[in-house]
């Protein structure tokens, strides 16, 4: 085999033998034969001299010019020998073969061309590239449908807790409020009144253009059906000494379920909510099941749901029946007043969950925060040496109003929540109670008092264990104008 032949590559499909490999099962070991001098043959007078001995010249002449061209087809495979190197990193490269010439010279060894892989490579990183930019291109000038204009007929979307814009985008689309949830998000981009939208419900017009979608709906008109209770509501309005009204419960879940649409008003009167309660089940309302009977025996059957209604926000769906309503009001404040720490398992001392609810109304209307645990303690004190409540809390509520002083003619009136003439608990709670009143019924302070008054314009009371050191509170309180 020529010596240059062992610097080309392999013929496809065929393994390159290394020297070690020993001979083929037939192949026999051959002799070196030393070769023999032929003597040189005469020359023509006229004839061109013979080239030299192992010149690229005797060479052609024997084999042609054209010898090597068939190594060409071969050019793919170069890499191959690369890929095989570590095959001979740890041998010496193996002896030419010397040829029958030993002064003869090879042709010139051919310069190993760039590896194709790496073009390959480099190639198809461009082309990525390439289609990357492409999209992205596409993407922002023809990637997603828009409509038109501000939209045709309402139609009420839910927001969810929790939701992106790309989210409310995609909820948008469901509505068929806007084509393509992109286009939403593209036009509220540097809007960041839309990365402030709460959970709720937005009325909307089908067909908007993105950007009127994003108008509309970070508009205060649009947000709809959304209530907060807060603690010391009850369901009944109150009157205020000046004559103002502060709208109780039934008034806040009728002006929830409020909305215009279409050109039709989705609002529940309040009277339909006060019959709705007078004749629900109320287990089926989502009452907790410890609330269901005492709750059922209220005095006033549109009071049975009193104290049972949670303080915070409420999102009222327009459209709703007054029980679907009362339904989802109900249950959510079920939760809340677990969270609370109230349940079964988790009563006031010698209480059931119902007069430990009852007890937390009362504190609620009584005194401010600071003071929940002394009046939780004297209410506790008073049950257990059978003394009557007193509190002008319990007859106000029964009258409408807020927490004031009442007069004699009132206390004299015989009635349940008359805490002057009965002993006890009132039959219901009083008022919508916070988690921090529910908390003070459950673990009211430690002390002997009996008596409170409000002695301080902050809203503070003084407490006493005697009735001679509460009269003396009572005074001072007067003298200094804070009652």
């Amino acid at each position: 085999m020529p010596a240059y032949a062992q610097d080309e590559p392999p013929r496809p499909g065929r393994r390159r033998r290394r020297e070690d490999d020993g001979p083929l099962p037939d192949e026999r070991p051959t002799d070196i034969i030393p070769a023999i001098q032929e003597a040189p043959m005469a020359r023509r007078p006229g004839a061109a001299p013979p080239p030299p001995q192992g010149s690229e010249e005797e060479y052609d002449e024997i084999f042609g010019e054209d010898a090597y061209d068939d190594y060409d087809e071969y050019d793919d495979y170069e890499d191959y020998e690369d890929e095989q190197d570590f095959e001979d990193e740890d041998r010496a490269e193996p002896e030419r073969i010397e040829d029958e010439r030993p002064d003869r010279k090879g042709p010139p060894p051919k310069k190993r061309k760039k590896k194709r892989a790496l073009g390959w490579v480099a190639a198809l990183a461009v082309l990525v590239l390439l289609a990357g930019g492409a999209y992205y291109g596409f993407t922002e000038i023809f990637g997603y449908d828009d409509y038109e204009g501000s939209g045709e007929g309402d139609v009420l979307v839910q927001v969810e807790k929790g939701d992106s814009t790309s989210a409310i985008g995609n909820r948008l689309q469901a509505a068929g409020v806007v084509a393509s949830g992109k286009a939403f998000v593209k036009a509220g981009e540097d809007n960041t009144a839309v990365s402030r939208l709460q959970q709720g419900y937005y009325v909307m017009k089908t067909k908007m253009s993105g950007a009127s979608a994003v108008e509309k709906m970070t508009a205060a008109a649009s947000k709809v059906g959304q209530v907060e209770i807060r603690p010391y509501t009850q369901f009944h309005d109150i009157t205020q000494p000046d004559g103002k009204v502060t709208p109780g419960v039934y008034t806040l879940l009728s002006k929830a379920s409020c909305a215009d649409l279409n050109g039709t008003s989705t609002c529940i009167p309040v009277e339909e909510l006060r019959k709705t309660i007078e004749n629900a089940d109320l287990a089926q309302l989502g009452v907790p099941p410890w609330a269901v009977a005492s709750a059922t025996k209220a005095e006033h059957k549109d009071r049975r749901l009193e104290g049972l209604i949670a303080p915070g926000i409420f999102n009222v769906k327009p459209g709703w029946t007054a029980e679907e309503l009362l339904t989802d009001v109900v249950k959510i404040s079920a939760k809340r007043i677990l969270d609370a720490g109230l349940s079964e398992q988790s009563k006031g001392a010698g209480k059931t969950p119902y007069e430990t609810l009852v007890i937390a109304s009362i504190i609620e209307r009584e005194a401010v925060k600071a003071d929940f645990e002394k009046i939780s303690r004297v209410i506790y004190n008073r049950l257990d040496e059978k003394m009557r409540l007193e509190m002008d809390s319990t007859i106000n509520y029964v009258l409408d109003r807020p927490t004031l002083l009442t007069k004699p003619e009132e206390r004299d009136k015989a009635g349940a929540y008359n805490t002057y003439k009965s002993v006890g608990l009132t039959p219901t709670p009083i008022a919508v109670p916070s988690a921090e009143a529910i908390q003070a019924a459950l673990k009211p302070a430690a002390g002997e008092w009996l008596f409170f008054v409000k002695c301080e314009k902050n809203g503070l009371s003084c407490f006493a264990v005697n009735f001679d050191d509460h009269r003396k509170n009572r005074d001072d309180a007067e003298r200094r104008g804070v009652i």
